[in-house]
């Protein structure tokens, strides 16, 4: 159904649309912190272009399509030599997925994903991660179908031969700087004991409760500690999130499950200079690489 621009509740589409529009950042750039942030510039774009885009036949294509070319944006500035788009444009039919291989793929390692050229990769994440058609993924590249069915086909091959290879990426330890702020920090908060962490953290201390708000200085930065000090669905662990230091979030109540999202925590002068919690983008962990601190 075409949808009205005007008559559109924008707020309510990008809030339904978010974690699935995330699932795609975070693997087209290889970091769901990445992800996040070139999520928040995406829908920034659509608020943006909203009012003046007219009638919109597909608004889920129309979001993948800005966050697909917010993406680019995002690969070109860091790395201006990497290939948008390998071969030619040759038809080729791309071959009907099991269901056995498309939990395979959705369940690839999103540095595993880094290795594919951007078309391959965007193809893939879009038709077997996120169940688009072809000709939904023709429209989010703005490919014709022969060149979309290419890059599909390829990009399974590809990532059944890189499913083969041994895991060679030492994996990241926590320097002992790090394990001691983070191990203090989460000692105190564990403890409930926020007046311990309010002396740890910095005068224009700022933090970003993704998904949710902003904050900065001292006095309005409190006010967060006091929220956690009412609710008991948290448990927090030190550990490292794709090779940063960060702090895992577990449920209490849920013995044995996964963490249920993170916080980043950055110091300057010893003090903590900037807090981001993803207590409200829960999706953000889904596809990240992170293990506790030893």
């Amino acid at each position: 159904m075409t949808l009205d621009a005007p008559r559109v509740d924008i707020e309510r589409l990008l809030v339904e649309m978010r974690p699935k529009l995330h699932r795609y950042c975070a693997r087209m750039v290889g970091s769901v912190i990445d992800g996040e942030d070139v999520l928040q510039d995406a829908l920034i774009k659509a608020v943006e272009a909203f009012p003046s885009a007219g009638p919109i036949g597909n608004p889920a294509g129309w979001l993948f399509r800005i966050a697909h070319n917010t993406a680019l944006d995002f690969l070109r500035r860091r790395s201006r030599q990497e290939t948008l788009l390998a071969g030619e444009e040759v038809e080729m039919m791309a071959d009907p997925i099991d269901t056995v291989l498309s939990r395979q793929i959705a369940a690839t390692s999103l540095r595993t994903f880094m290795r594919l050229p951007v078309a391959q990769r965007a193809c893939v994440i879009l038709a077997d991660v996120l169940g688009c058609s072809l000709q939904e993924v023709c429209d989010v590249m703005e490919y014709s179908l022969p060149a979309v069915k290419a890059a599909l086909n390829r990009g399974r091959t590809r990532l059944r031969e890189l499913a083969v290879e041994p895991e060679d990426t030492p994996r990241p330890q926590l320097s002992e700087t790090d394990r001691e702020r983070l191990s203090a920090y989460v000692a105190h908060f564990n403890a409930r004991d926020f007046d311990a962490i309010r002396a740890m953290i910095a005068d224009d201390v700022r933090l970003e409760l993704v998904n949710k708000t902003r904050m900065s200085g001292k006095a309005e930065v409190s006010r967060y500690f006091g929220n956690y000090a009412k609710i008991d669905d948290w448990h927090l662990v030190p550990g490292l999130v794709e090779g940063r230091p960060a702090i895992l979030v577990f449920d209490p109540n849920e013995p044995g499950a996964p963490p249920k999202y993170f916080m980043l925590v950055d110091w300057s002068a010893e003090k903590v200079a900037t807090i981001r919690d993803f207590r409200h983008a829960a999706y953000a962990i889904e596809g990240a690489e992170y293990s506790r601190g030893s």
